[in-house]
C-alpha cells in the first residue's frame, strides 16, 4: 500500500499513491512543479469532526482499500492527463487509522493555464472519490459506526 511511482521524464504523472504514512502537501506541491506550468491548482481533504446533520461527533476513522486501488487511481489520473493540458500531476490517498485533523487525499495539478489546472484539479478528486475502490469505517462519540462508500 506504500506505493509510489516515480516520476518518468515526459510523463505528467508524477506521485500516484496510497499511503499509511501521514500524507505532505509539500511533497506534493513540489512533485507537480514544472516551468511550463502558468496554474498549479491543490486540494487537500481532511478527516472532520462530523459527518451529518444532527449526528454525534466523530471519535475514530479508517480508510480501507480494494488491493488494485492504486491501479485504479493510476486510471483515473491517466484519464485526467489525457483530457485536459496537464504539465503535471499527482494524488496520494491515506489508509489505515486517522485522527480528526489529519490529511485523507491530496491533489495537485499543473496546466499552462489556471481555469485548467482548477477544471483539471477538480475532475481529479470528483473521479478519485467516484471510482477509487477506498472505504471509510467512522466511529461516533455515541459508540455507533458506519461504513462509507468509494471515498
Amino acid at each position: 500500500m506504500a506505493g509510489t511511482h516515480d516520476h518518468v521524464e515526459g510523463e505528467p504523472l508524477r506521485l500516484v499513491a496510497l499511503r499509511e504514512a501521514p500524507l505532505s502537501v509539500d511533497e506534493v506541491f513540489a512533485a507537480v512543479g514544472d516551468d511550463a506550468a502558468g496554474g498549479t491548482a491543490l486540494f487537500v481533504g481532511t478527516v472532520r469532526d462530523h459527518d451529518g446533520e444532527g449526528r454525534p461527533p466523530v471519535t475514530a476513522l479508517a480508510y480501507s482499500a480494494h488491493p488494485g486501488a492504486e491501479q485504479v487511481l493510476r486510471e483515473v489520473a491517466e484519464k485526467v492527463a489525457a483530457d485536459f493540458p496537464v504539465r503535471a500531476l499527482a494524488a496520494v490517498h491515506r489508509v489505515g487509522e486517522l485522527r480528526v485533523g489529519d490529511l485523507a487525499v491530496v491533489v495537485a495539478v499543473s496546466c499552462p493555464h489556471r481555469a485548467e489546472a482548477f477544471a483539471a484539479s477538480r475532475r481529479l478528486i470528483d473521479d478519485l472519490k467516484e471510482r477509487v475502490p477506498i472505504w471509510k469505517h467512522q466511529t461516533f462519540e455515541d459508540g455507533t459506526q458506519e461504513w462509507v462508500g468509494a471515498c
